[in-house]
């Protein structure tokens, strides 16, 4: 798979580029609103969870509620929009699928890196919500230390990317079979982020606690970032290794299945 990328890279590289151009495109605020949906729903959480339904109390969280729930959101979107544009790929470029050899992977791999766009420009919120509690909190509340544990970050991106990919592969290969794909994925990923500790820790005692932890990957993936970003820490090794199994066997399987497929997308676009 490397190496058929690497042949066709730049062909990668301007579909990705293609895809945040049309994203943007005749957009007022541009790609400000990259910064300005997980801002809007970090607001909306805190809103909601802190005064309207006041449960965050109750929650040991360790850090400020506002932290906690951009830290959630910001690796979730990532993989909800990546994800949901990833399935829609093959259809959306049957022209190039039907006219044009080169990788079909391409398609699917463009998304993800257009969404990795977006991520990056929201992280700055990120960078500013840690200086602004570091500067405003009291000693002892929460304080922010660079730590080595950051260096856990690349490696943690890396198998979230992962993850998405081999998932991408499967639901746009999916979705160009059957076209019911988007629908069910959309549903799905509304209740996957509510089985996930993107706006809440889950619970780390009891049979559903523990179960969500090992058999949703996203769930140590999104506390991975929490322990190396804001707690100081490695991230769960059992948990993560759970997940960074589970993503490699997706990408291994998403890779031959897309591949073993591959000549029938011209016939089904």
């Amino acid at each position: 798979m490397i190496r058929r990328l690497t042949s066709c890279r730049f062909v990668l590289w301007h579909l990705a580029l293609r895809e945040i151009r049309v994203r943007y495109k005749q957009s007022v605020l541009g790609v400000a609103w990259a910064l300005l949906v997980p801002t809007a729903m970090m607001l909306t959480f805190t809103l909601v969870f802190t005064h309207f339904a006041p449960v965050v109390q109750s929650l040991n969280t360790r850090m400020p509620y506002p932290l906690f729930v951009y830290l959630g959101l910001l690796p979730w979107m990532l993989f909800a929009q990546g994800l949901t544009q990833a399935a829609n790929s093959l259809v959306a470029n049957r022209s190039l699928v039907t006219k044009i050899y080169f990788p079909r992977e391409v398609f699917p791999l463009s998304s993800i890196l257009s969404a990795l766009f977006d991520f990056a420009i929201a992280s700055s919120v990120l960078i500013v919500l840690i200086v602004y509690y570091s500067l405003t909190l009291e000693a002892g509340v929460w304080t922010f230390t660079l730590t080595s544990s950051i260096l856990w970050l690349p490696i943690i991106l890396f198998v979230q990317l992962s993850l998405m990919a081999g998932l991408a592969m499967w639901l746009s290969m999916a979705h160009l079979f059957y076209r019911d794909v988007k629908y069910v994925l959309a549903v799905g990923l509304q209740i996957w982020m509510f089985l996930t500790n993107v706006i809440y820790p889950l619970p780390t005692s009891g049979t559903w606690g523990t179960v969500l932890t090992y058999v949703n990957p996203m769930t140590p993936i999104i506390g991975a970032y929490r322990s190396t970003l804001i707690h100081g820490q490695a991230p769960d090794p059992g948990p993560f290794l759970c997940a960074t199994v589970l993503a490699a066997f997706l990408l291994a399987s998403g890779h031959r299945a897309f591949r073993a497929s591959e000549h029938r997308f011209a016939e089904c676009v």
